[in-house]
């Protein structure tokens, strides 16, 4: 599955949100000057086709929806930055994180202790 843009997944997010939209509902969501009707269309239905999204048909329109989860998408997303940054580590990205300071000692205990106890109660 394909890449999102910025766009996209801003779109996606009014998705996973609200759940199935048509797109002259989503003009609402941005503030003036608001983006054109067409603008948006062409960005969900690109969405579509990447298989992020999908359709039913109301007469001559469609209301769309999400096909893949916000939690998936994160997992997937994730697992991408760690592939293409980290050399499939995740071990090297925790460590990055640590050495930049963005997440603390305690911080990683407690990841360390949710990691412990969901292995355990496998």
């Amino acid at each position: 599955m394909k890449g999102l843009t910025a766009k996209e997944e801003e779109l996606m997010g009014f998705f996973w949100k609200k759940g199935p939209l048509f797109v002259k509902e989503m003009l609402v969501f941005y503030d003036d000057p608001k983006p054109h009707f067409n603008t948006l269309s062409t960005i969900v239905r690109g969405l579509e086709e990447k298989g992020y999204l999908n359709h039913k048909t109301f007469g001559n329109t469609y209301q769309y929806y999400a096909v893949i989860s916000e939690e998936d998408f994160r997992k997937r997303t994730l697992k991408n930055v760690i592939s293409k940054y980290f050399n499939n580590s995740y071990l090297s990205a925790v460590s990055s994180l640590v050495k930049e300071e963005d997440i603390s000692l305690d911080e990683l205990r407690k990841l360390i202790d949710e990691v412990e106890r969901a292995h355990h109660s496998e």
